[in-house]
């Protein structure tokens, strides 16, 4: 089914059937359109499919992406590729920018060929070709200028990386409840045992059981995932090791840098320098030539 779709904050709505979705539009002289929206925390798209594969862009905040049993947590900095025709359901876990690029099917294919929901590193050159694309409107345009601009951003979407930092989500309310509560409160001080009685209104027990059986994670390994996924976009946008240590509620800036090191294997400096250079040589190349096919 082809759904254009309402949100509500903090309510959840079901998508409305439309003609006229960016998703459902099958052509491939369009071979991407693309569109930029904010979204407010709390906003739900029940579970709906279009024929174009998605590319959701996650420029600032934090989403909750489920298709099938699986569920994922897509911070800033990452997009999650969802391919044609799978059903699948989102949230924001708080206020969000985003980018969507749709693929027509005809050339999903070239773009990524996994036929299942990936969270993979946004880079600042697709970034910035996806916005330079929304310039077309929503539903794109077959001009030679366009297309040539839709086939080289499926050539840069086809080196994205699969984030080695992924974060599972879960389906339990209780669990769901408390990942929100951390990923909108990331330098969260209280313990487990306080949290899940002061938030998810369970036991300590309860949640440390959910979160191994829905995330195939301990609490503390989540968290400290949650904390990096955090920490690399912060060191991404310049801000220093000390600054990253206060949002996310560690004692001191050394407290942060043995923690970023025992989970990266590198200092946050290091991993800032590379990150640096990663984007300057994505600048420098520009878009791909030749485009991708059908």
């Amino acid at each position: 089914m082809i759904y254009q779709y309402i949100m509500s904050k903090d309510v959840e709505f079901r998508p409305l059937l439309r003609s006229d979705s960016p998703g459902a539009l099958v052509d491939p002289a369009r071979p991407v359109t693309a569109h930029g929206r904010p979204i407010e925390a709390g906003r739900r798209v029940m579970p709906h499919a279009h024929p174009r594969a998605q590319l959701i862009m996650i420029l600032s905040g934090v989403m909750r992406l489920e298709a099938g049993s699986d569920t994922w947590i897509v911070p800033s900095g990452h997009c999650a590729w969802v391919p044609g025709g799978l059903e699948h359901a989102l949230s924001s876990e708080t206020d969000m920018e985003t980018c969507n690029a749709f693929i027509d099917p005809a050339h999903a294919g070239v773009a990524r060929a996994e036929t299942a929901c990936r969270v993979l590193r946004l880079t600042p050159l697709l970034r910035e070709m996806a916005a330079r694309l929304s310039e077309a409107g929503r539903n794109g345009s077959a001009a030679p200028e366009w297309q040539r601009l839709g086939l080289a951003l499926i050539d840069e979407i086809a080196r994205l990386e699969v984030s080695d930092l992924g974060l599972p989500g879960g389906r339990d309310p209780r669990l769901v409840r408390l990942t929100r509560h951390l990923n909108r409160t990331p330098a969260e001080p209280r313990g487990l045992g306080e949290l899940a009685r002061a938030v998810a209104g369970s036991s300590e027990r309860s949640l440390a059981r959910l979160f191994r059986e829905e995330t195939g994670l301990s609490y503390r390994q989540w968290r400290t995932r949650q904390r990096m996924l955090v920490a690399m976009q912060a060191l991404d946008q310049g801000q220093s090791s000390a600054e990253v240590a206060t949002t996310l509620g560690y004692g001191s800036a050394s407290a942060f840098i043995a923690a970023f090191r025992r989970t990266l294997g590198t200092p946050p400096q290091q991993a800032r320098r590379r990150m640096t250079r990663a984007g300057q040589a994505a600048r420098r190349s520009g878009p791909p030539s030749g485009g991708g096919s059908a």
